[in-house]
């Protein structure tokens, strides 16, 4: 398939398909908690049997595979915010819990008996980024999940709360993961061996995946919530 061309999945498109059209989705897929082993199964049925809210997985998975900005009103009407939660719940648990310490470890391998002072520089700097993350992600967990289960159930004790807050604060935290790159790439006086670019390309890939995390608050998350806010003044 051209990924430049948009084109929209269907609850009727075949699961396999995605995963083989977009298999930069299928991380996407896992954080609904949908196994692979699908067969001939439509996205419907995929969703039916793991109890995934379709319209939510399909609005992630249109908005990731086509970079969409703004989505329609109609769109918006359909999501589940407690799917949304549940969805972005398990992102947490896939980057603080796998993903950032598996390159931790990679990292600390790839760059052992180079210049002492680069790897404390080199390990400093991914630390306070994964430092980052985790205050990032925490203050969702322990705060704007907590009040988008209330706004749900039309809790009174909403604390004076409202998701603007929580935008304001949704900080990019691209820039310590940039300079960590720029360290490696310019200045680590490694050896041609392939542990320290294989690392890298991770923390590349790991950087966008981030940023489809990101994107998908943004765009989808955010929206449904304000939206909410204003139904329930």
């Amino acid at each position: 398939m051209n990924k430049n061309k948009v084109y929209r999945y269907t609850a009727d498109t075949l699961m396999s398909d995605l995963i083989c059209d977009h298999y930069d989705l299928l991380l996407v897929i896992t954080r609904f908690g949908i196994a692979l082993g699908c067969g001939e199964q439509s996205i419907r049925e995929v969703c039916d049997k793991h109890n995934v809210h379709t319209p939510t997985l399909l609005a992630v998975i249109n908005a990731v595979a086509n970079h969409v900005t703004s989505v329609e009103k109609s769109d918006l009407e359909q999501l589940s915010p407690l799917a949304l939660i549940d969805y972005l719940k398990r992102s947490h648990h896939y980057f603080l819990d796998y993903r950032l310490p598996l390159i931790r470890e990679q990292l600390h391998k790839a760059i052992e008996g180079g210049p002492r002072d680069i790897v404390l520089l080199i390990n400093r700097f991914f630390d306070e980024y994964v430092d980052e993350v985790h205050k990032h992600m925490g203050y969702e967990d322990k705060t704007v999940f907590p009040y988008v289960t209330k706004l749900v159930n039309q809790s009174e004790d909403l604390s004076n709360y409202h998701i603007d807050i929580f935008s304001k604060r949704h900080d990019k935290i691209e820039a310590k993961i940039s300079e960590l790159k720029n360290i490696l790439i310019k200045y680590y006086p490694g050896d041609s061996g392939y542990g320290l670019t294989a690392v890298l390309h991770e923390i590349f890939s790991t950087e966008e995946d981030l940023a489809t995390h990101n994107f998908i608050e943004d765009n989808l998350f955010i929206p449904l919530i304000r939206k909410m806010e204003i139904n329930n003044a």
